[in-house]
């Protein structure tokens, strides 16, 4: 899980230097804010990831592992479905980031679940 999440972070490093040098003067500036966008939510959500995998390590709780995939495929569907669309793929693919919204949303809404169960259980 962590190890994935140093991919997701490095991916996010790669994209955003690429649209802060080379994608500069190829997209309009409302395709460079989205694109600033997507980079921000995989970086963030990368990073949580990561903290998912710390806590893994030192809890065994079955809901992490499955809060971590489904804010990995929110990544995936968010930063992706706007990375894809500004490639120039058909309008209909941007329909997953929309989605790729709803997972990441769930995901940290499941996690703060999980923390506050795991925070009632290790008190008494």
């Amino acid at each position: 899980m962590m190890s994935i999440a140093a991919l997701v972070v490095l991916a996010g490093i790669i994209v955003g230097a690429l649209g802060s040098h080379a994608l500069r003067a190829v997209l309009d500036a409302t395709q460079l804010h989205a694109l600033e966008t997507a980079v921000q939510y995989q970086l963030v959500n990368g990073l949580g990831l990561f903290g998912i995998g710390l806590l893994a390590r030192s809890q065994a709780d079955a809901w992490l592992p499955r809060i971590a995939l489904l804010l990995l495929a929110g990544v995936l569907c968010f930063s992706g479905g706007i990375y894809i669309m500004l490639a120039g793929a058909p309008g209909a693919l941007g329909l997953v980031t929309p989605l790729g919204g709803v997972l990441m949303i769930s995901a940290w809404a499941l996690l703060a679940w999980r923390l506050h169960k795991i925070s009632l259980m290790t008190r008494g």
